[in-house]
């Protein structure tokens, strides 16, 4: 356990972080919801702790001030778009702390040092927005110092600040319209959330992973990687439309920190997402403006332009939108059901998209028609898979926007599955609706369960703990023994035309029971095929479908 950390500590923290960013940049990327960001928030950031990880190599130093000097330089070159140049910000605040001990750092004063990365972060920005990575780092920060006071060790410290910081991240739809509508959490918080877990893993040695923060919000939506939800705004919703970059070097000996100050004030009367910051030895500027040439006139009263990028925002969303309209298929399907391995079955048959939810976690109509929405077709045939979701996947139908919701009345996830396969792309909508109908009538399921309390029901007399099978209507079976109830439900359910016995299996039951079950099955029945399945699915030991 470390209750100090000294400054090789915090080089190799820095490092770490950059390298879980870097290993989770496509996945940060995902999540921008914007039909014009600046640029990818996964790449934007990592490019900016790569660069502080340049500077880092590059210092022979093991003192603090040195270390941290060189991680705020590092940042601050290359920082780039809005979340990277914050995030540069967030490490000269905590840095500015750091840089003034002198051999190791408690968990109080890297607490101060969050309070301060917040506090030069938030006023980097002109127009502080929440919902996004300064509402992270702020919440983070607010918690630290009574978490310093608690965990005097660093990994319980950093283990207690996450927790708050998945907290904040979970809020950041409620904060911004945009997110929630997206059904997304920041992109920003996501990437600041990824570099302090890679600073925990940097203390425990633990070796750096894939984060799930791209599956935060899965009982809304599955898949955050889609944009479709961008095709439903205007171009003439875009108030500026170039975004502008540039740092300013080699300052005039006349260039004061007020001059600094006047520059970022001038750049606020032409534009938005004005961030100037810096010194009297580099200033780095972002702004969004309709007069780019004007923005760089005005900084050149101050010193030389280094790098320069103005890039059409305009043009960014015509792009995108066409790209989206282009990718734009005539119909696709979206189901609902709980078990990772049910879902994955669902995408194998071609299902755009899996909405978490079945018995006891039913979603809303907002949530199907959130879902619905996202998938980049005209119709969409939804599969409630459960009697009590299908009026709200009724209801959803008058909560989305241009595109037409085809509700399947299938009772269970078999019946998902039968009709997923009679999709037909070459059919028309009607036909595929009246085909899928159809469908369920060719499949009888069965589901094995327990009681949860003593009762009479359908001619058996249970107590709480039986083993009992169901199908949609009554308990058909009753055991001590999950193989026997299983058996008894397939005997009181098959008919003779049934030719398929298909088993999913759930999170409480082995593979290996699940295969010597089958083995049994196919002894009792050798006139039928028998299959069975990683379903996953919580309270249902088995879910049985006869063919």
């Amino acid at each position: 356990m470390h209750k100090t950390i000294n400054s090789t500590e915090f080089r190799k923290m820095i490092l770490v972080g950059a390298k879980q960013l870097e290993i989770n940049r496509a996945k940060v990327d995902a999540l921008n919801v914007f039909p014009v960001p600046d640029g990818d928030t996964g790449t934007n950031m990592s490019l900016t702790m790569q660069s502080c990880v340049k500077e880092l190599t590059a210092c022979q130093s093991s003192a603090f001030p040195e270390v941290c000097d060189s991680i705020s330089k590092g940042a601050l070159k290359g920082a780039r778009g809005n979340s990277g140049v914050i995030l540069s910000q967030i490490l000269k605040g905590i840095c500015s702390v750091i840089r003034k001990e002198e051999k190791e750092v408690d968990t109080k004063t890297f607490a101060k040092a969050l309070e301060s990365g917040t506090k030069v972060a938030y006023g980097a920005v002109s127009v502080p927005k929440e919902g996004t990575i300064l509402t992270v780092i702020r919440m983070m920060s607010e918690y630290a110092g009574k978490a310093a006071s608690k965990k005097k060790n660093f990994e319980e410290f950093f283990e207690d600040v996450i927790k708050e910081g998945d907290r904040a991240l979970a809020l950041t739809p409620e904060l911004l319209p945009v997110l929630k509508k997206a059904g997304v959490v920041d992109s920003g918080g996501v990437g600041l959330m990824v570099i302090i877990k890679g600073f925990l893993a940097a203390l425990t040695g633990e070796e750096v992973a894939e984060s799930n923060y791209a599956e935060i919000d899965e009982s809304a939506d599955a898949d955050f990687g889609d944009n479709s939800a961008v095709l439903s705004m205007d171009i003439g919703d875009i108030q500026y439309a170039y975004c502008t970059e540039f740092f300013i070097i080699n300052l005039k000996k006349s260039t004061t920190l007020s001059m600094i100050d006047r520059l970022r004030e001038k750049l606020m009367a032409i534009g938005d997402s004005v961030i100037c910051i810096g010194d009297l030895e580099l200033v780095k500027v972002h702004v969004h403006t309709n007069q780019p040439g004007k923005a760089l006139t005005y900084a050149l009263e101050l010193g030389e332009l280094e790098r320069p990028k103005i890039e059409n925002m305009l043009e960014q969303n015509r792009q995108l939108k066409a790209k989206l309209e282009a990718e734009k298929k005539e119909m696709g399907m979206l189901a609902i059901c709980t078990g990772a391995g049910l879902s994955e079955i669902f995408k194998d048959l071609s299902v755009d998209r899996i909405i978490e939810g079945g018995q006891t976690m039913n979603p809303s109509a907002s949530d199907i028609a959130s879902a619905a929405q996202k998938i980049n077709a005209e119709h969409v045939f939804v599969f409630p898979n459960n009697k009590n979701i299908t009026l709200a996947a009724e209801q959803a139908k008058n909560l989305v926007e241009n595109k037409t919701l085809h509700v399947i009345p299938t009772k269970n996830v078999p019946q998902g599955f039968a009709a997923a396969l009679e999709f037909n792309p070459e059919a028309t909508a009607e036909e595929n609706k009246t085909n899928m109908i159809h469908a369920l009538d060719n499949v009888k399921v069965g589901q094995v369960t327990y009681a949860v309390r003593n009762t009479s029901l359908n001619g058996f007399s249970i107590k709480e703990g039986d083993i009992i099978g169901l199908d949609d209507k009554k308990i058909l079976a009753k055991s001590q023994s999950l193989e026997d109830a299983v058996l008894r439900l397939i005997a009181k359910m098959k008919e003779d035309f049934h030719q398929v016995i298909t088993l999913y299996y759930g999170e409480d039951v082995k593979e290996e029971e699940a295969e010597a079950l089958c083995e049994q099955i196919a002894e009792k029945y050798p006139d039928c095929d028998v299959d069975f399945h990683n379903g996953g699915q919580s309270v249902y030991y088995y879910i049985l479908s006869l063919e």
